[in-house]
């Protein structure tokens, strides 16, 4: 599963998501692409205050404070 990952750099919870979207890949087939909401305007209007976000084919599917099993239970 591919997923664009929205994010900014001083955001304790995007560092945190990222984390565990590390340890999630080493069990399932995940991967992303990150996009730094502060380098583009859209992204930034979008999701500024739900940060950080996953998001897959234009559906948001997961946002805010991320963890393994809300990533986990993606794949199941």
């Amino acid at each position: 599963m591919h997923v664009t990952f929205y994010t900014k750099r001083g955001c304790h919870l995007c560092d945190e998501a990222e984390a565990m979207m590390e340890l999630v890949k080493e069990d399932f087939p995940l991967t992303w692409s990150t996009v730094d909401i502060e380098s583009d305007d859209e992204a930034h209007e979008k999701y500024m205050l739900m940060i950080p976000v996953v998001e897959r084919d234009g559906e948001v599917l997961l946002y805010g404070s991320i963890g393994y099993v809300d990533l986990v239970e993606l794949f199941e």
